[in-house]
């Protein structure tokens, strides 16, 4: 059988173009022992497919290879299987690629099919998993505290939001849009939202934060990192979970002074997701918890069809997209 798929073929020197995928036709393969076949219903587009393209073996999940398929976060129905613990008709979750269909991986794992896509996609996966280990691992924040997060709009950046409310932070959110603002104060509840294209960008800062800031989540860098490091508290943390506006650039923007680090005795700490599996369980029972008492909420842009993927990323990074980024197919 036949199935489309979406190859990477040459690496993007800045912004991502069309040109870098290549749009093709492959068989479907006879399975072998312990293999299973995924018909694919959903991808996720994610910010960190950018870093997956770049030409960086000392990264933290080897770069995509050119002429493979290119790789993403997926939900599909496994359709044939040589594997007793996948068996046929099962709804998977896990790591894919741009196409129809995939061979199952050592990383995937069966999901209840009464699951919502969107809450599954939007909550309860990776961005669920990677709000909550930013929060409560990197952050460890406390009731009373002020935290800042950028890309505040984003899959990641509104569960962060929303779980420190839920724990009795005063939060203040950074988006790209008065639209985005909007929605973060009105329907999310953060106590204030700033617009990063403002041009009293450092005025409304200090208005939202009057007792400084002792959480700074970092999902975008870019000017607002360079106004909220220097409004930090002493003993504040920043937890670096991303880059977005840095990923297009050849050369990325200069980062602040170390001197506030010692002075204020600051806490810095990155992190990647993969290195933080074993909090999943945990992550999903805290997640679910929010969800039930309905201190979270979620929205999901929707793409249709597989090739919309390929001019699709490119909403990450510029703002377009209305919530998570989802491929229907």
């Amino acid at each position: 059988m036949q199935y489309n798929a979406i190859t990477f073929v040459k690496r993007p020197t800045a912004e991502i173009t069309p040109d870098i995928f290549e749009r093709v036709t492959l068989q479907t393969p006879e399975l072998k022992d312990d293999e299973f076949l995924v018909k694919q219903t959903h991808m996720s587009l994610d910010p960190a497919m950018r870093t997956w393209m770049m030409d960086n073996e000392e990264s933290y999940i080897p770069p995509v290879a050119i002429g493979e398929v290119m790789r993403a976060y997926g939900v599909g129905e496994v359709v044939e299987s040589k594997n007793p613990a996948f068996p046929v008709g099962a709804r998977v979750v896990g790591i894919t690629g741009w196409a129809e269909y995939v061979l199952g991986g050592a990383d995937m794992q069966i999901v209840p099919k009464d699951v919502p896509v969107e809450a599954l996609f939007c909550a309860l996966h990776i961005p669920g998993l990677t709000a909550y280990v930013g929060l409560f691992e990197v952050l460890r924040p406390k009731a009373g505290e002020t935290l800042v997060v950028s890309g505040a709009a984003g899959s990641v950046g509104s569960l962060v939001g929303q779980m420190a409310k839920a724990e009795g932070l005063r939060v203040v959110g950074v988006a790209g849009s008065d639209e985005k603002c909007r929605w973060l104060v009105e329907e999310l509840g953060f106590d204030a939202a700033i617009n990063y294209r403002s041009a009293n960008l450092a005025e409304q800062l200090a208005e939202a934060t009057p007792n400084g800031i002792d959480c700074y989540f970092e999902n975008t860098g870019g000017p607002i990192q360079q106004l909220v490091y220097s409004r930090m508290n002493r003993f504040g943390r920043i937890c670096v979970c991303g880059m977005i506006s840095d990923y297009n650039r050849e050369t990325p923007m200069p980062g602040p002074n170390w001197m506030d680090i010692n002075l204020k005795a600051l806490r810095v700490e990155g992190f990647v997701i993969v290195d933080h599996y074993d909090k999943a369980p945990k992550a999903v029972e805290t997640i679910t918890g929010y969800l039930q008492k309905g201190q979270l909420k979620y929205r999901a842009h929707v793409l249709e069809g597989l090739d919309s993927a390929i001019d699709g990323i490119n909403m990450l990074f510029n703002g377009e997209n209305q919530g998570k980024l989802l491929v229907k197919f």
